[in-house]
């Protein structure tokens, strides 16, 4: 995360619980400090944005998302090798059960 975004999350909660972005509030709850100018130049040029809020979180589901799909698809291949011999076993009863259904005719 920038340092603009880091201050432009802090005035958008802010902004969220109803409060004005002020230069005092925002260096009062960063992580680091910056200079006054960096946090005043930011928030001149900031827009309130309500769902700007934390953009970790929107990092770290899109990995959690890309971590279930690729776990859900080593799920799969997983079934699907696991149900290769049901399938061969199905196939097999299955001949035998038309053998058995011709024989049966035939008599």
């Amino acid at each position: 995360m920038t340092t603009f975004d880091e201050i432009l999350i802090i005035a958008n909660q802010l902004a969220n619980q109803g409060k004005k972005p002020t230069v005092a509030l925002i260096k009062s709850r960063l992580a680091t400090s910056f200079p006054l100018p960096t946090i005043i130049k930011v928030l001149k040029s900031w827009q309130h944005d309500p769902e700007f809020i934390n953009i970790s979180n929107q990092q770290t589901s899109e990995k959690e998302l890309l971590t279930t799909v690729k776990e859900t698809q080593e799920i799969k291949l997983i079934i699907e090798e696991a149900l290769l011999p049901i399938k061969a076993e199905l196939d097999d009863i299955k001949s035998q059960l038309a053998l058995l259904i011709a024989s049966n005719q035939k008599s």
